[in-house]
């Protein structure tokens, strides 16, 4: 009896659109379910070394909870690439000033670091308020909490 290995292809991949309720989810735990759900961790078939996932549409990110007292103490820095060109925000003035961002960034840090992970992480759309411009693709609501 001969065994094959089975390894998808493109055409294999079937690909859904979720929607996520961020309000008063925790971010980190938030973040650690999608990027599951971006790299197909979910589905029977996945294999590591291919982009499995599902797109991921994240509404009210902008109501989301973190614990103790890391909005004062978590800082994100950015390089502009110029001598004395470090920048950092507070998670406070981030979420003040663009909350989608935190969450994009607690996902993408959760992802593979190579050009796999940026393909999953085009697939994540972070909205701050309800309303999203992705209601054609019919998304299904899915629950993170348990």
């Amino acid at each position: 009896m001969k065994f094959k290995t089975f390894a998808p292809t493109p055409s294999d991949i079937q690909r859904e659109w979720w929607i996520v309720d961020a309000q008063g989810e925790t971010l980190g735990r938030l973040a650690a379910r999608i990027a599951h759900i971006l790299r197909g961790k979910h589905k029977p078939n996945y294999t590591p070394n291919t982009d499995m996932g599902d797109y991921v549409i994240v509404i009210n990110a902008d109501k989301i909870h973190v614990t103790g007292r890391r909005l004062d103490q978590k800082v994100y820095y950015r390089h502009s690439g110029y001598p004395g060109g470090l920048k950092s925000i507070k998670l406070r003035e981030l979420m003040k000033k663009h909350p989608e961002r935190a969450i994009q960034l607690a996902v993408k840090g959760m992802l593979p670091h190579n050009r796999l992970g940026r393909a999953m992480y085009k697939k994540l759309k972070v909205y701050a308020g309800s309303e999203h411009p992705h209601s054609a693709q019919q998304p299904k609501p899915i629950k993170l909490t348990k």
